[in-house]
């Protein structure tokens, strides 16, 4: 039985498009659609901040400095075929695409009603 899915994650502003596209493109009937629409994605703005500890690697900032850092929080449905094969591959995807070191992000089950 299939399932869907809420993936949100956190990525730097100007890489944003970059890696909707990139996901959109290996998964194009399981992440972004609804019904009869492709490319769904709610994308807010905002602020994270972080501060890479010793042995970090960081993309943006210095080791054990607080960094600020202007982040598009993106959410996108997956339509999983019931095995989590989509929603697994799709968060592999992402980390090999993102930016950062470590990706910030989030699944949330949905329900049927």
């Amino acid at each position: 039985m299939s399932s869907r899915y809420k993936l949100v994650f956190f990525v730097p502003v100007a890489a944003t498009d970059a890696v909707l596209n990139h996901l959109f493109s290996r998964y194009p009937t399981a992440l972004g659609k609804i019904g009869n629409y492709q490319h769904c994605a709610f994308v807010t703005r905002g602020t994270g901040q972080f501060r890479p500890c010793d042995g970090a690697n960081p993309t943006i900032g210095t080791v054990d400095t607080l960094e600020h850092v202007g982040e598009d929080r993106v959410e996108i449905v997956v339509n999983d075929g019931g095995d989590q094969a989509d929603l697994k591959g799709a968060i592999r995807e992402l980390k090999q695409i993102h930016p950062y070191e470590e990706v910030a992000y989030d699944v949330y089950k949905l329900e049927g009603f």
